[in-house]
């Protein structure tokens, strides 16, 4: 099966990397993007995104006429939709309504012989759903799901599994996990993925491949909450919880993870929750360490309150108005601009909404605060240290490794300063 045109839905921080990665291979790649901006942006060579050398490789695949940006979807041999999965309500119920978009909106296009692959993080059972509602707008294709290996549409789901930071290099050298919904699918998927994998294709179901990488991301969530839980209870007994994971680790088969403000980002923080969904009743571990992590923002937001409480103390001369507290770091991992589900941007709020006196951000990979955080200020490291009264460290950046508070009180998430 050969593919001179392959579509990728949504140019977010794993579509557009995607498509660079297989346009870089000489492959026409249209990218198809709702919000306008961004479309124009990609279309000047340019990203909108922070990701280490993502910039080159799109403005060279851009340069030489491989890749375009469109907001419509157009004929393709193979259709990749990477758009959002967030979850809503109190309950976390999976949004699906992105996906569906995405299928009814290329649905027109396709034709037989097309494959359709979907990237993004879902809950078990969404490929399926995705297959049912481009068969719903195309009655005069077949699909795997009614046609099984005769269909005329392929259909499988390929979930991404990068690191943001390191997102086109892991591309490339990760292994995938191809969950065809009949071993044809599969054998597609993985024809098209080895355009430029160097990875193994692993071949399994569509509902296996949802599930492992839900299974992945709840793994890394169950032990971030062990560590986050861990140093709650060092600070009651007044224990370094740095210098005991340290300590503990030197044990062979020990390896506590470092607790930080929370647990952010488009997949630990939502994708256990796809879990307890479709089992809740079986689900208790999962559950409680989602509850353990999405309960550490508030932990430290009283952290930062007994830090003015003390401040105020030892300045008897000073009111709550006039004490100025500084947020280093919102994105919800260091070193990238990705503000998603971030525990940082949530204390952040809460400070907003909490705190009387001045509110100052740091974060070196943004030009604008989100207006959520207005009328907050967003400086330089140099300037929030010879301002602030209280310095919370929130995400080490590496430009706050370089920098350490000399005055005030400080409150540090992740142990560097």
């Amino acid at each position: 099966m050969s593919f001179n045109t392959i579509s990728v839905i949504g140019l977010g921080y794993i579509g557009l990397p995607t498509a660079a990665v297989f346009a870089s291979r000489k492959v026409k790649v249209i990218g198809v993007e709702v919000h306008q901006r961004t479309i124009d942006t990609i279309n000047k060579g340019e990203v909108h995104i922070v990701e280490p050398d993502l910039d080159m490789v799109v403005h060279a695949a851009v340069k030489e006429g491989y890749l375009r940006a469109t907001r419509q979807p157009e004929p393709a041999d193979a259709f990749l939709i990477a758009v959002p999965t967030p979850f809503k309500g109190d309950n976390h119920e999976p949004d699906l309504s992105y996906i569906e978009s995405a299928a009814r909106s290329l649905a027109p296009v396709l034709a037989k012989g097309n494959l359709v692959i979907l990237e993004s993080t879902s809950p078990v059972g969404a490929t399926e759903k995705m297959a049912a509602w481009m068969a719903e707008a195309r009655p005069d294709l077949s699909f795997p799901q009614h046609a099984g290996e005769d269909s005329d549409i392929r259909v499988a789901h390929c979930p991404e599994r990068v690191l943001p930071g390191h997102v086109i290099r892991e591309l490339v050298e990760n292994d995938r996990v191809v969950g065809g919904m009949t071993p044809k699918c599969s054998a597609a998927a993985c024809n098209l993925y080895g355009i430029f994998l160097r990875g193994e294709c692993v071949v399994t179901t569509a509902r296996t491949a949802e599930m492992c990488k839900l299974t992945e991301n709840s793994f890394r969530d169950v032990n971030i909450a062990f560590a986050n839980e861990l140093s709650i209870i060092c600070d009651k007994l007044e224990i370094d919880v740095w210098e005991l994971i340290r300590l503990a680790n030197r044990h062979p088969r020990v390896n506590i993870l470092q607790p930080g403000p929370g647990v952010g980002g488009h997949c630990i923080a939502v994708d256990p929750w796809f879990i307890v969904s479709s089992a809740p009743d079986e689900s208790k571990v999962i559950t409680v360490a989602r509850q353990v992590n999405d309960g550490k923002p508030d932990w430290v937001k009283e952290k930062v309150h007994l830090a003015v409480a003390k401040f105020l103390t030892d300045n008897p001369d000073r009111a709550m108005k006039s004490v100025t507290v500084a947020c280093y770091g919102l994105a919800f991992k260091p070193d990238i601009d990705d503000l998603r589900e971030s525990p940082a941007m949530r204390i952040a709020k809460n400070l907003l909404e909490s705190h009387p006196g001045k509110l100052i951000m740091v974060e070196p990979n943004i030009s604008v605060l989100p207006k959520t955080l207005m009328p907050a200020q967003l400086v330089d490291p140099d300037v929030a240290i010879e301002r602030a009264d209280i310095h919370v460290l929130l995400v080490d950046h590496k430009e706050f490794r370089k920098v350490s508070p000399v005055r005030g009180v400080t409150v540090d998430t992740r142990g560097i300063w």
